[in-house]
């Protein structure tokens, strides 16, 4: 029963996406463990370049089955908009897509909640998208959620909304100045929903752990990445949930026995969205130049990231909490131009030099990062397929990742598309 969680080993967009729909045409199954449609995976398909938010990244394989779990909070709006799309390039999904009864829906107050809790932070903005993410999760915790299974029955959907509303009404009005919600309104949009996507509602813990009796192959994908994380992340700038390795588990209902191997995800060099700590961060001309080359700017909300060199410290950390076996190392390309590249290797606090990788904020705020230079390749990649091909100083980055990480590469990516990727031997 192979099953590889692909997690991914920064603060998220490492091209997780990509690496999953290359490894997906050799498995049967590829299912999606936590996260909201905050997060965005993008697919080249057919010469289209396709965002994916709460699908899988493997439904353009026609012989993948695409699992969305527990521990995903779905956004209805943004799921039926995500399967139509993938409907209108002609593709067949049904019977492949299957959605946990369990997800947690959702609700029009929590995107609202989001939005304007954040514009009251003032100086101590998290960074959030304004999708409903946190303002779900903490429903969840709160034991207060609305499931998909609650879209069954009508009264207990009221029940549970009328409740809800109670208290979200009067924090939206007395506290934030905002117009109350009509709970007739949501109730109906919420049944027209469920007409929509009651063909791919199943519980989906019975199919992934029977899958597993039967020797299918698994890739299990999370969104973010695991600096993100909310136990283990550079918290409170992370996000509401586990995209680490752990969270695949309850995420999706499966023991922990029934893990093989984790692939981590890892940028050529770093970047991240939002607020928060960024210790390599190049608020410069370096900055700009990967941000431009490399394209830079968030795939859910367009937003521009904040660009630097590759950071060990926090890497070894990421392999470390994730059990990650192997990595892949993707957009190396966007460092074909530069005259020298830098590897951060360690962290400096005024004398004193640090030996892990600190994820608490007061201390990673005032890290010194400390470097490696290495020489630029200065020519194009993004037609080679082998590591042998690769220029020679190409090889030395990479190799350096190696030794300094202790982790094996094993998959090498020089640009967008399928065919820019290539397994190392």
């Amino acid at each position: 029963m192979p099953s590889t969680i692909i997690v991914g080993s920064q603060w998220g967009d490492e091209g997780k996406g990509k690496i999953v729909d290359l490894l997906a045409r050799n498995v049967d199954i590829v299912a999606r463990y936590q996260g909201g449609a905050n997060a965005g995976h993008t697919i080249k398909f057919k010469d289209q370049q396709f965002v994916l938010h709460l699908i899988p990244s493997g439904i353009f394989h026609p012989n993948v089955t695409c699992v969305i779990g527990n521990g995903v909070v779905i956004d209805p709006v943004a799921l039926v908009s995500e399967i139509e799309a993938i409907k209108n390039l002609g593709i067949d999904i049904s019977g492949r897509l299957l959605i946990s009864h369990n997800a947690h829906l959702i609700m029009p107050y929590h995107k609202i909640l989001d939005s304007v809790s954040e514009a009251h932070q003032g100086n101590s903005k998290i960074g959030t998208t304004g999708r409903g993410i946190g303002p779900a999760y903490y429903d969840k915790a709160a034991r207060t959620g609305i499931k998909i299974v609650d879209l069954l029955d009508r009264d207990i959907l009221s029940q549970k909304l009328r409740k809800n509303l109670e208290a979200k009404n009067e924090l939206l009005k007395k506290i934030y100045n905002v117009e109350e919600l009509n709970i007739d309104n949501i109730i109906q949009e919420y049944v027209e929903f469920d007409k929509k996507i009651d063909e791919y509602i199943t519980n989906t813990v019975y199919y992934l752990n029977n899958a597993l009796k039967e020797g299918k192959k698994l890739i299990l994908e999370g969104a973010q990445g695991a600096l993100l994380d909310i136990d283990h992340g550079t918290y409170p700038y992370v996000t509401s949930s586990n995209p680490i390795s752990g969270g695949a588990c309850t995420g999706l209902g499966i023991p922990p026995t029934a893990i093989t191997s984790v692939l981590g995800v890892v940028k050529a060099y770093t970047t991240r969205v939002g607020y928060g700590p960024y210790p390599t961060e190049q608020d410069n001309e370096i900055g700009e130049t990967l941000r431009k080359i490399g394209s830079e700017y968030g795939a859910t909300t367009g937003r521009p990231r904040r660009c630097g060199w590759l950071d060990i410290m926090a890497l070894q950390y990421s392999i470390m909490i994730n059990g990650i076996k192997y990595l892949a190392i993707t957009k190396l390309d966007v460092l074909d131009a530069l005259d020298e590249i830098k590897i951060c290797t360690g962290y400096r606090v005024g004398s004193k030099i640090l030996k892990t990788f600190p994820n608490d904020l007061k201390t990673l705020e005032q890290v010194e990062p400390i470097y490696e230079t290495f020489p630029g390749w200065k020519s194009s990649i993004s037609d080679i397929r082998s590591f042998d091909k690769l220029p020679e100083n190409c090889q030395k980055y990479l190799k350096a990742i190696e030794d300094l990480t202790e982790t094996p590469i094993k998959i090498v990516s020089v640009g967008p598309e399928r065919e820019q990727t290539f397994v190392v031997d």
